[in-house]
């Protein structure tokens, strides 16, 4: 998948990644062009492998990955064209603000140091908290910190490891905002998340990674029809779960109802909006008690789930 228009910032070829047995990524092929991208996976899905491959911290087990036209692993001059702000925490408590983002300045080999810091500190909101030490920050100025980190060499790629975790909602909205900027000069930004909410506010094409495998990719309008089409299981719990049964198998939005026992059911429907309506009407004209209607599997493992296998 390539995003908005100007050519292929990432380039990942049938990239697999093991440690001994455990397979983290399985096969991925993936293009990836200027914009805000969002790499969507619940915990575990290989997105973080991914990122690493990506940056050239890791090297892939199969495959090859190309950044900005370039093979990315042992590539120095390349990292300079790249910020990554990794998921762990790094920050040095007894840095200042300042001193954080004028480290990450003097690795990438910046001269003077002074000017990128300050544009960083400032594109992050952080110009007049700067001179206070990280240990005393909260953990979204924290994150901020960090942010400025990945931004002060100037970017043209740059990768996000749920940047958006432990902040409150103004910083969210902040963080966002500096993606959209980066993304309206024409840089790639991919930033991933275990949240669909967090990435459709800002991505306009999506990755979704389950189990080390690309589930899907395009745009979110692609994705959200494809979820729309996957069923649902439902907990019903009842006065009777045979007579509320009896009652289901014959609704066109129900598929397949499974007596747990005498006061629960669970059903599959491709419509939860059509057994919202039915259930009510249903209890009533059986005179059944209706207790508690529950989807079961709202998790995004779920939904992965359904993507990959079709389940």
């Amino acid at each position: 998948m390539t995003t908005s228009g100007g050519g292929v910032t990432i380039d990942v070829r049938s990239v697999s990644k093991w440690y001994g047995n455990v397979v983290a990524v399985n096969e991925v092929s993936a293009r990836v062009g200027p914009g805000i991208t969002g790499l969507l996976g619940p915990n575990g899905a290989g997105k973080t492998t991914l990122l690493h491959m990506i940056a050239g911290l890791a090297a892939p087990s199969d495959g090859e990955v190309l950044a900005l036209g370039e093979p990315v692993r042992d590539n120095p001059p390349l990292y300079r064209r790249i910020g990554f702000m990794p998921e762990s925490e790094s920050v040095y408590g007894m840095l200042t603000g300042r001193g954080f983002v004028e480290l990450a300045a003097e690795l990438h080999g910046l001269d003077p140091v002074g000017p990128p810091v300050e544009r960083a500190l400032e594109t992050v909101g952080l110009s007049e908290t700067q001179g206070r030490a990280t240990g005393t920050y909260s953990r979204g100025m924290r994150q901020r910190a960090r942010l400025a980190a990945a931004l002060v060499n100037d970017p043209e790629l740059l990768l996000l490891d749920e940047p958006l975790s432990g902040t409150d909602p103004r910083q969210r909205i902040e963080i966002q905002d500096v993606m959209r900027r980066l993304a309206s000069r024409g840089r790639t930004v991919l930033v991933s998340s275990h949240i669909l909410e967090e990435v459709e506010v800002v991505a306009d094409n999506i990755l979704l990674m389950v189990a080390g495998k690309l589930a899907a990719s395009g745009n979110l309008a692609a994705i959200r029809e494809k979820l729309d089409e996957r069923p649902y299981h439902v907990r019903v719990v009842c006065g009777s779960s045979r007579s509320m049964a009896a009652a289901l198998i014959g609704l066109d939005a129900v598929g397949s109802v499974t007596v747990d026992d005498e006061s629960s059911l669970t059903l599959l429907t491709d419509s939860i909006a059509a057994l919202q309506r039915s259930l009510p009407r249903l209890a009533k004209e059986r005179d059944i008690r209706l207790f508690r209607v529950e989807a079961l599997d709202e998790s995004l493992e779920s939904v992965f789930g359904y993507l990959v296998e079709g389940r």
